[in-house]
This record gives C-alpha cells, sequence and structure tokens, in this order.
C-alpha cells in the first residue's frame, strides 16, 4: 500500500471498508479522527470459560485451522449466546455487557460535529456484520463507519493477521481525512496499542521525512490501553454451543469434504473425586485456622473445600458403596493439627458414625490451609491431632462429587468413558481390569498427578470433558490433522480468563488469541501433535503452556495407605483403600 497514489485516498473508496450505507463528512468538515475496538472494548464478549475447559483446550477454540468453520471467534452463534441470548438480550440493548465507560466517550464523540467516529474490529464481515450492527443498533450508537474484516481489502489487499488489515483501515482514514489533526485510538490489548504506537511513529516518520510531497501534515495520535473485563457465556449454554459446533464439524469430516480433519469429541478429567464442601460450610471450617503470628497472610492459602475419596476418578466399586455421585454426607470435626506450621487440617468423623465412606487417606480429614509452596497431602504426616473444644466441633455436610474440566479431543473408536478419563493413552492398554484403570493408566495417573500436586504455582495437565458426542454428531475440526495426542500440542491462548461463574464470569484475564490471528503453516499440516499455530499477533499468554487445567487448589491425598468404613460400618484399613476390580 505504500506505494498508492495520494488521489487514490477519497471519501468513496473509504466507504468501501464500512458496512454501513452511511455517507460520510467531507474532507474539510473533520478535525478529529476516533476509533473504537469492538471486542472487549466496548462490548463485553465472552470468552472460553477456564473453568469449563482446560487450558489447551481455550486455545484449540480459538485456532481457527482447528473446526471446519472457523471456531470461537468465526462462529457468530457464540457471539449470540451472550447473556440469556439474542432474542432477550436484544430488546434490553445486551444490557450489563457493555464496557460503560467506553459507551459514553463514543456518546461524547459523536456529539463532537468535526469528529468522525468509526467502530473497527477484526471479527469478519461476512459472519459478524449483520450481528455486531444489531447490537451496536440496540445501545443507540450512531457510529459513521463501522468496519470489519472482509476476505480482501476494497484495493483487492490480502491481510495477514488482524493488526495487518486494522492499519490498511486507519492509513486509509489518516490520508482520506487530512485535514484531521488528531486520531485516537482505543484497544484493550496491550501488544495491540504498542503496534498502534508503533504504526502512527512510522507513518509521522514518513511524512515529515519529506513535507515537500507529503498528502497530509503530521497527525496527533494517542492509543488508549482500555482496562479489559473478561466474561463468559452461561456454562450451559457454553457447552452446548460448542457441541452444536463439533456435530456440525463431524457432520462435514463424514461426509467425505475434508479429508485432512478427524471427528472430535467432548471429554472429561476428573481431578479427584470428593465429599465436596459447600462455600459457606467453608467459612466456617477456616475459622478453625489459628495462624502463627509470623506467617503473613498473603503467604498462605486457605482451601476446605473437600474431603477427599480419590486423587483421580473414583472405580465404579468405590461410588456404589458410598452411595454414588451426589450422596449427602454429614460429618463432625473431631481434632485439629498442622505439619510444621506449614499445613492445617481439620480431622472429621461421619455422622452417623457407622455411615460408609471412603477415603485413600488413613482417615477422613479436611486440609484447611496451606502455606504457599508446601503440599496439601502433607496433611498426611500430621502425628498430633488436638481435640477439639465442644464449641467448636463444627457439624457439615458435604456431597459427593467431582472436580471436572473439559477437553476437546479426537474421537477414538471403542474407548470407553471410564478411560476416556485418563490422561496418557499411548501406551499398550490392558483391558483385563473391568471395574478400574489399567495398570499403565494408574501408574500414569500418578506420575502426571505428582506434577500436578507439586505445589500451587503447577496446575493439572490435560482436561477431560464429558459430554460425548456421537460420531455423526460432533463438532468441528480445523486444517491441520490431529491425532489422539491433541493434548501435547500446547496450544494456548483463551481470549481472557474468568474468575466468576455464573453467566458473565466477570474477572481475571488470561492472553487469546484475537480471532483469526494464527497462521498455519503448511509443514505441520499433516504432522498431528507437532503442529505448532504460529500466533500472530496474539497478545502476551497468560496462560501457562503445557500445565493447564484445573485452576482451583485441592488437596492430593493418597497413595500408600487408606481407610473406608463397609456398609456395615465396619472400618478397615487396608494397603490403597478399595482394590480395583472388586
Amino acid at each position: 500500500m505504500a506505494g498508492r497514489k495520494v488521489a487514490s485516498y477519497t471519501i468513496t473508496g473509504l466507504k468501501r471498508w464500512s458496512c454501513l450505507a452511511r455517507e460520510l463528512p467531507s474532507v474539510s468538515q473533520v478535525k478529529a479522527l476516533h476509533v473504537y475496538d469492538f471486542d472487549n472494548t466496548l462490548f463485553m464478549s465472552p470468552l472460553p470459560n477456564p473453568k469449563l475447559w482446560s487450558g489447551q483446550t481455550i486455545g484449540f477454540l480459538q485456532t481457527q485451522e482447528c473446526f471446519i468453520n472457523g471456531g470461537w471467534w468465526h462462529d457468530p452463534r457464540i457471539l449470540e449466546a451472550t447473556g440469556q441470548g439474542i432474542e432477550k438480550e436484544e430488546p434490553n440493548g445486551w444490557n450489563g455487557w457493555w464496557n460503560e465507560q467506553i459507551v459514553d466517550l463514543v456518546q461524547l464523540s459523536l456529539k463532537q460535529n468535526d469528529t468522525l467516529t468509526i467502530l473497527l474490529t477484526g471479527r469478519g464481515e461476512d459472519g459478524f456484520a449483520h450481528l455486531v450492527k444489531r447490537i451496536v443498533a440496540s445501545k443507540n450508537l450512531a457510529f459513521d463507519m463501522i468496519c470489519l474484516k472482509p476476505h480482501v481489502g476494497p484495493n483487492n489487499q490480502a491481510f495477514t493477521s488482524t493488526m495487518n488489515y486494522k492499519q490498511a483501515v486507519l492509513r486509509d482514514l489518516i490520508y482520506t481525512y487530512k485535514d484531521a489533526d488528531e486520531i485516537k485510538v482505543y484497544e484493550d490489548r496491550s501488544k495491540h496499542t504498542r503496534a498502534f504506537r508503533d504504526y502512527f511513529d512510522s507513518i509521522n516518520k514518513t511524512l515529515l521525512s519529506s513535507p515537500a510531497v507529503a498528502p497530509r501534515n503530521h497527525i496527533t495520535a494517542e492509543v488508549v490501553q482500555v482496562s479489559d473485563v473478561a466474561t463468559t457465556l452461561d456454562p450451559i449454554a457454553e457447552v452446548a454451543e460448542i457441541q452444536r459446533m463439533i456435530n456440525e464439524h463431524n457432520s462435514a469430516i463424514n461426509s467425505g469434504s475434508h479429508a485432512l480433519l478427524v471427528p472430535l469429541e467432548i471429554k472429561r478429567t476428573v481431578f479427584f473425586t470428593g465429599y465436596l464442601v459447600s462455600p459457606n460450610d467453608t467459612t466456617r471450617l477456616l475459622s478453625l485456622v489459628n495462624l502463627p503470628s509470623n506467617i503473613p497472610q498473603s503467604e498462605v492459602r486457605y482451601l476446605a473445600d473437600n474431603i477427599i475419596i480419590t486423587p483421580r476418578p473414583c472405580p465404579p466399586s468405590v461410588l456404589e458403596k458410598i452411595g454414588g455421585i451426589g450422596r449427602k454426607q454429614t460429618w463432625q470435626v473431631t481434632g485439629l493439627g498442622s505439619y510444621e506450621s506449614r499445613v492445617w487440617a481439620a480431622r472429621v468423623t461421619p455422622i452417623p458414625a457407622n455411615a460408609p465412606y471412603h477415603t485413600d487417606n488413613p482417615f477422613p480429614l479436611v486440609v484447611l490451609a496451606v502455606v504457599r509452596g508446601s503440599r496439601p497431602h502433607d496433611a498426611n504426616w500430621i502425628q498430633n491431632w488436638q481435640p477439639v473444644p465442644s464449641g467448636k466441633q463444627i457439624v457439615f455436610q458435604t456431597e459427593v462429587g467431582e472436580k471436572v474440566q473439559l477437553r476437546i479431543e479426537a474421537e477414538i473408536e471403542g474407548e470407553g468413558e471410564y478411560e476416556s478419563l485418563f490422561f496418557n493413552r499411548n501406551l499398550k492398554r490392558n483391558r483385563d481390569h473391568q471395574d478400574g484403570p489399567p495398570d499403565f493408566q494408574r501408574d500414569s495417573y500418578r506420575h502426571v498427578g505428582s506434577q500436578r500436586y507439586n505445589d500451587e504455582n503447577r496446575k493439572p495437565n490435560g482436561a477431560h470433558g464429558g459430554y460425548r458426542g456421537g460420531n455423526p454428531s460432533r463438532g468441528r475440526g480445523g486444517q491441520h490433522n490431529i491425532n489422539n495426542n491433541y493434548q501435547n500440542r500446547n496450544a494456548r491462548g483463551g481470549r481472557g480468563a474468568s474468575n466468576r461463574g455464573n453467566n458473565r464470569g466477570r474477572g481475571g484475564r488470561g492472553g487469546y488469541k484475537s480471532l483469526d490471528d494464527v497462521q498455519i503453516n503448511s509443514r505441520y499440516a499433516n504432522q498431528g501433535s507437532s503442529y505448532q499455530p504460529n500466533y500472530d499477533d496474539g497478545p502476551s499468554q497468560n496462560f501457562s503452556s503445557g500445565v493447564d487445567g484445573y485452576d482451583s487448589s485441592f488437596p492430593a491425598l493418597g497413595g500408600g495407605v487408606g481407610s473406608y468404613n463397609n456398609a456395615s460400618g465396619a472400618q478397615r484399613n487396608g494397603d490403597g483403600g478399595l482394590p480395583y476390580g472388586k
């Protein structure tokens, strides 16, 4: 574009970038250009929920080549599902889903007669123009231009990235409205703000280097870094939308039109099975923690959220003995102890005393808190348990449940649901075990477990998702071959991370890949797990590569001695709890 003639910068040409049929003001009328990004700058677009999906799957969902019609940022139905869905949200103007401070700035820009106000997004024009216009109109924001990324630019430009496309639009804006003496760009991603600033510096250097032939004067440029707010879909709606994507993907593959892709399915990773404690009871239990005065609060992780059953998927035989998922069980605190003033725990007993239960530990306990860097399962080393005064013998109720994340993987013919829960499936399977994982799976799990539970800075690998589709009805693939080891690809990203569940889940932000900024390298097309996407202009990645997974603290107790009550109430001790296959 550097070689284009000044005469080619016309209002008629500039209008071709916009999806609005709106007349633009004359060149002499415009003294300022105000440009607003859409996703997570003006509108709080939903991101894949890191409490639902493993970090690698979040990256996979946002990699355009992994799904036949593009994945998270290229499927308009994901954006349509924001909040309670387009049918309910549009009449209410998507209330609560806007960055209201930026909305106020847009409205101020629109009131200035000498300002051209532009919405500039990297979402695809073909799939999103109608939807973005509806969302913006619901808020009564009358932009002069709404620009979405076309397949090719007005002058047949090809775009290698979203940034490349946006710079092309900005260049046309600056050189068309040559009397404008300022441009402001509002952007939420720090990498993009730096790139915009560098780009404007480059333009001004060019203008100043040859003032006699320059098409316009120097322009004052300001790029405003917008504080981002991450949001998520309703969890049930999100899983349903992803399953729909997978169904469409698999249907296209089964039709024979995409030979390089494989069918996908959602699987789940069970990080542990336990008696889960409610938030209210967690607060009550944490009142029992008495920290030494020399330990700062900032160095302590508070837990008190479960009594471990097994640090893995629970074998069906064990679940049957204790009443299955969802069974309620009441407990009473009987003792308190600590290990080296680094791990604090409460010893508990079931109510009634003969209630059937299971734990891989010598006895049931709740890890209350740990000093950062310590391991929750060190609670097993506590020797001296102090009796609890009668006023502190807290009674609380739990429910048998699992801590689970979902993952998307290639569909494996003949794979059982229990087998799919385990991360490593590359070794030879031993199918002699009918009620529990094969030996290699147990060993593999323990090996992964040693990495998962080493300290609070490590997160478990590979989350497996429970909603399994059928052959003709599972999701989308990409334009490269993926095999059963997708989890080893270190795909990363996710346009943000939510720290709250709820429909909006506003909270912390992880790195995200922008729309279609991932470029596929043809030499990786058929190499399965060797595929390494090129994050062309994605922002800094806040997800930890290779250590993704359930992002909540939980104890990894067990191994060695196990204990349980059988249905008759008699307590038994053994070397590892209930054996598999019994």
